[in-house]
């Protein structure tokens, strides 16, 4: 076998496993969150250099992302006594400022974060859903601290993104909502608006890497929309649980390396 033949097969292989992770998490995205513990991953295994990985990651999940937010436009609602333009806004800014300061961070930096970053997006996943009930029964949150806690989770999530979802749910649940359909469509709207604006900073910095972002983008899209309709179907536990497995395997995994 030549050596250009075996290039050509381990091209494909990779190509191979980006696009069945970008298939799941566009699935795990739409019904729980957690689709970041199989993509940004997969794109570091492939040997993307992290930062570009990260970009690339967000780029490639946010097509998915608008499927699944226009399977759940019929869901959609706003929140009582906060003007939704509010929280448009802070989404789009802290999503900049997020895009910007990963841009900024030297590579060899963000390589030595990555681990605390999925330890941190883990514990965010896995523990979250149990805190935010108790944190409700001591207080409730009103709308100037809602929408300063979304500015803060727009940056967390332009900057990484692991387990945004969780902590959007968490700050919803704390202003009083409780029907976990209008939560998740809220989740889905702003959170791919805060994507929206990273992807376009990370592609104006050509911050991309596009071969294996194209490849993940068809998997994610035809994920996010199988996933957008399993969600008013399935049990988002059951894809919990795939998830928080998935995500303590892999972060032991960048922490062992």
């Amino acid at each position: 076998m030549s050596a250009g033949q075996t290039d050509a097969e381990g091209i494909m292989e990779s190509f191979l496993l980006l696009a069945a992770a970008a298939f799941f998490a566009g699935i795990m995205n739409a019904i729980a969150g957690g689709g970041t513990f199989l993509t940004f991953p997969a794109l570091i295994f492939v040997g993307v250099p992290s930062v570009v990985a990260n970009a690339s990651n967000t780029v490639a999940l946010f097509p998915g992302m608008s499927v699944s937010i226009w399977t759940l436009r019929n869901e959609f609602s706003r929140i009582k006594d906060v003007p939704f333009r509010w929280m448009l806004t802070v989404s789009l800014l802290g999503g900049s400022i997020g895009a910007l300061l990963l841009l900024l961070t030297p590579e060899r930096i963000f390589s030595q974060a990555v681990p605390w970053l999925l330890l941190l997006a883990t514990f965010l996943f896995t523990f979250g859903p149990k805190f935010a009930p108790h944190l409700q029964s001591l207080f409730r949150i009103g709308p100037r601290t809602l929408v300063l806690g979304q500015f803060v989770i727009a940056i967390y999530g332009g900057y990484f993104g692991g387990a945004i979802g969780i902590l959007m749910f968490a700050l919803y649940t704390l202003c009083g909502l409780d029907d976990m359909k209008q939560m998740n469509a809220i989740r889905a709207l702003l959170a791919g608006a805060m994507n929206g604006i990273a992807v376009l900073w990370f592609i104006l910095a050509g911050h991309i890497a596009w071969p294996e972002t194209l490849v993940m983008i068809g998997g994610a899209m035809v994920g996010g929309y199988i996933g957008g309709r399993g969600s008013l179907l399935m049990n988002p536990k059951h894809v919990r649980v795939a998830a928080v497995t998935i995500s303590i395997a892999i972060t032991a995994a960048f922490f062992i390396r």
